[in-house]
């Protein structure tokens, strides 16, 4: 039986920050609906660990390391990729990192960091992979948002402003992008059990807060997001034009 709606043969994804976590994740599921993946991130032996176990898996697997915070950087890694393995046709900018710490004292470099880890490798990635998916006349790019792109909690302001710019970002490369054929959407996690939240998941009153909290009174796994990739990564989601997809067991709609 075939599903043409969220069939991604034929396709190639590069997802950034793939190495663990979300972004392991979301390459090992659109590797399973067909898609070729790009893995990309900095560390190139933990790069090369994630590559081993998806092509152990059976699937068509590259890597490709770059930092993805260096404009330089970014626009050498995507046009070795378009020159060396092929046109890039998903794009996931799921590079990002957190920093918690009570706003009065927050350290004026973490505030610079986020900036560059969670907003700006989204223009600087998205940017130059668009434009080899402007000339083609088509392309799916997903940002990885987050619940804090609507809701803020203590300790994580600044996180909370980059992850708003997120959504922002994705709303302006639509409106510039989608009459070039392009779709740019993105995925909004809540609360997911990653190495990123683990000193959370660790933490009994966190977490029994977080399942009071959130209607589905649990945290999300992984493999949770893939559906939402497939959909806005296929045929699917050919008329969907930034839209953010939250993807957080309904804690964004509930008191």
């Amino acid at each position: 039986m075939s599903f043409p709606l969220f069939d991604l043969t034929g396709k190639t994804a590069l997802i950034t920050g793939s190495s663990q976590g979300i972004g392991l994740a979301l390459a090992r599921g659109l590797a399973e609906h067909g898609a070729s993946v790009i893995l990309n991130g900095r560390d190139e032996a933990k790069l090369d660990n994630a590559k081993k176990q998806l092509i152990a898996d059976g699937f068509t697997v590259h890597s490709v390391a770059f930092d993805a915070t260096d404009h330089a950087s970014v626009a050498a890694g995507i046009e070795r990729i378009e020159a060396e393995i092929g046109a890039i046709d998903i794009l996931v900018n799921n590079a990002g990192m957190q920093h918690r710490s009570p706003l009065e004292d927050f350290p004026a470099d973490k505030w610079e960091q986020l900036l560059t880890t969670n907003i700006s490798t989204v223009f600087y990635v998205g940017q130059a992979v668009a434009r080899h998916m402007i000339a083609r006349g088509q392309g799916k790019i997903i940002n990885i948002a987050s619940v804090q792109s609507e809701l803020a909690r203590p300790g994580i302001a600044p996180y909370t402003a980059t992850k708003g710019a997120v959504k922002n970002l994705t709303k302006g490369m639509s409106t510039d992008w989608a009459k070039h054929g392009l779709q740019v959407n993105a995925i909004a996690p809540g609360y997911f059990k990653t190495p990123l939240n683990q000193a959370l998941v660790d933490n009994p009153e966190f977490s029994a807060w977080l399942e009071k909290r959130t209607p589905a009174a649990r945290w999300g796994n992984v493999d949770e997001l893939v559906g939402a990739a497939v959909f806005l990564s296929g045929k699917g989601s050919s008329f969907v034009n930034g839209h953010t997809l939250y993807v957080d067991g309904g804690i964004t709609i509930s008191l």
